[in-house]
């Protein structure tokens, strides 16, 4: 027998309601990610304002966003990480350091895209 289809609107209201508590939890528990949500508060309109076409505002808009998505998996990396031990293992410190970067990376995308977006 098929197996029923869990793409059904039922299963897409309960994916995103835990998308929310996700950006609940990462807000109420990530300073990190409290300072990158206000910063984007500013960005973003900026971002709209600022690109003269379509796709400069995308750019501007997305490079914030990306951020904001490299700092929620390094939070989540670093959150179990942080359940599995509180014990240092070189792993443990590689998946944290290796996370960071990720955020780092994405921040010299912001970087780079808003200074040749805005000064090219």
């Amino acid at each position: 027998m098929k197996p029923e289809n869990k793409a059904d609107f039922r299963r897409i209201i309960r994916a995103a309601g835990y998308s929310m508590k996700g950006l609940k939890s990462a807000y109420k528990y990530e300073a990190a990610f409290r300072q990158e949500v206000w910063l984007s508060f500013l960005l973003i309109p900026s971002g709209f304002f600022l690109g003269d076409n379509v796709v400069e505002k995308i750019l501007l808009v997305g490079s914030v966003l990306l951020v904001l998505m490299a700092e929620l998996l390094n939070s989540a990396i670093e959150n179990v990480v942080d359940r599995i031990s509180s014990n240092f293992h070189e792993l443990s410190g590689r998946a944290k350091d290796i996370g960071s970067a990720a955020v780092f990376i994405a921040m010299l995308i912001f970087v780079i895209t808003w200074l040749l977006i805005l000064f090219y």
